[in-house]
């Protein structure tokens, strides 16, 4: 279709990019009050939204409902992972995320099972009661404190401990991310809320007659549409509504897009500026046609643009505070220069991801092992002043022996992790100071709350990488811990 035929401005289109874009209070209070809405921020896309599922293994048990439940008030997708789906309902609840699956059974580790996660946290033990029995809610073994005569029932030590979180460990290894990305938007698996965010913001708004949209076909994100020139026109481009809060990405050196277009070089816009018209931090890239390629952008090499001028005087990017993205296919660069790969007419740019490049690694697989784990065995050590789980080691099965091997076999994954040792594990409340140590030696007890925390808190620590300790509670309530200090007397794993 030639630009004669396409020079009718179309005031229509005008009105719907400014009230999607909230440009004009007044547009969106008549649009809210015509569809019965209220005003609130209901719609408005969240930045702080976590990415990617956390997957619980052994969720339904004494540590790990409680780190279901904690991950969840942190914000996280959560999934648990049971073997009984009833029994999980009437711990976890209706609005869990359930999947059925053993880990000592690694054909059950589906892509259903493994889809989409960020971080594994692997609180699965082998079920060990009094000799005696215990009710059903396993109150004996719950209280922690009495000793009994204890007895493995149902799975081995080896097979649990150790074969189970090998099997957990290798499957989690095809599926998590790349340690050092953040996704942001992940086209391949489409939702209606990921396409509510975008809007197509074309020349229209400078009278100009291209137009554009996106559509999430075949597991990408499809921008495409038709580029005029007519009536002074010459850009299409598809934005963001503005994020609240922003995306912080602080820790990150940039962003990757994973593209396939039609060989035009493309823009992409980062913006700080909630204002409809602020300064855009840009960056233009070629695409290579029918192909798909990797594009990384530093931050550093963002220009901050006002309407395609460079602002000399601007300050960097502020990376903790992103609150739109935006792509654009435009006539020209940037201070009145043409873009040397643009073609007027049709175009199209599929998008697979969107993500934050270049991060510090953040451990992805939390692993509950057990203090006292190198203990058996050791020279010189007195049984009778250890934990019944050191001086029963050969009659429980070789528990600790088999969890040891469950953590060599995460040390040899290649994946970023934490391995925390709790000493025995109470029902308390919690609350308590905690005492970090390394060498396997310390004794105590711990709250099963206590440790859940750990394991939600751990998930956000770069310190916390590769790290292997044991942890037991202090005597002092506090009301809050400082766990970057924490961490920082612990040496990494050799």
């Amino acid at each position: 279709m030639t630009d004669k035929n396409r020079s009718q401005w179309d005031l229509g289109r005008f009105i719907e990019a400014l009230t999607y874009f909230e440009v004009i209070p007044f547009l969106n209070c008549l649009q809210q009050l015509i569809q019965g809405r209220p005003k609130d921020n209901q719609d408005r896309p969240n930045g702080g939204t976590k990415v990617g599922v956390i997957l619980v293994a052994g969720a339904t048990g004494g540590v790990g409902k409680r780190v279901v439940r904690r991950s969840l008030e942190a914000g996280y997708k959560v999934r648990a992972l049971v073997r009984d789906i009833e029994k999980a309902r009437s711990i976890l609840g209706n609005d869990i995320d359930l999947v059925v699956a053993d880990i000592t059974q690694p054909e059950t580790l589906t892509p259903l099972v493994m889809a989409d996660i960020q971080a594994v946290v692997c609180c699965t033990a082998v079920r060990v009661q009094p000799v005696e029995g215990d009710t059903a809610d396993r109150a004996k073994y719950y209280q922690g404190v009495k000793f009994y005569q204890p007895e493995i029932v149902g799975d081995t030590p080896e097979n649990v401990e150790y074969q189970g979180v090998k099997n957990l460990v290798q499957a989690a290894a095809k599926y998590l991310p790349q340690a050092n990305e953040k996704p942001i938007f992940d086209f391949t698996k489409p939702s209606a809320e990921l396409k509510d965010n975008w809007g197509a913001l074309d020349d229209v708004v400078m009278g100009g007659v291209s137009a554009s949209n996106i559509q999430l076909v075949e597991n990408t994100a499809l921008f495409a549409g038709n580029v005029s020139t007519a009536n002074s026109g010459g850009f299409a481009s598809i934005r963001t509504k503005n994020f609240d809060p922003p995306f912080n990405l602080s820790d990150y050196q940039g962003v990757k897009l994973r593209v396939k277009g039609d060989g035009q070089r493309y823009k992409i816009f980062l913006r700080t500026d909630p204002k409809w018209d602020g300064i855009g931090y840009s960056y233009s890239f070629d695409t290579v046609a029918n192909i798909w390629i990797d594009v990384h952008i530093a931050f550093a090499d963002l220009i901050p643009v006002f309407r395609a001028k460079i602002i000399k005087d601007a300050p960097p990017i502020e990376q903790n505070r992103i609150c739109s993205f935006q792509l654009m296919l435009s006539k020209f660069e940037y201070d009145g220069a043409l873009n040397p790969k643009f073609s007027p007419g049709g175009f199209a740019l599929q998008l697979e991801s969107i993500k934050a490049d270049g991060g510090t690694s953040l451990p992805q697989f939390i692993l509950i092992s057990s203090a006292g784990v190198t203990r058996p065995g050791r020279p010189g050590i007195n049984l009778d002043e250890e934990p019944p789980a050191v001086k029963l080691n050969d009659q429980l099965g070789g528990i600790l022996t088999w969890k040891l091997k469950g953590e060599d076999s995460l040390r040899e994954s290649g994946i970023p992790y934490t391995i925390i040792r709790p000493c025995a594990l109470t029902e308390e409340a919690g609350g308590k100071e905690l005492i970090f140590e390394q060498g396997d030696n310390i004794k105590g007890r711990i709250s099963r709350e206590d440790v859940a925390e750990l394991c939600v808190r751990s998930l956000v620590l770069a310190i916390a990488c590769h790290v292997t300790f044991e942890v037991k509670q202090g005597n002092n309530t506090v009301n809050s811990i400082d766990w970057q200090k924490l961490f920082s007397n612990l040496e990494q794993d050799k």
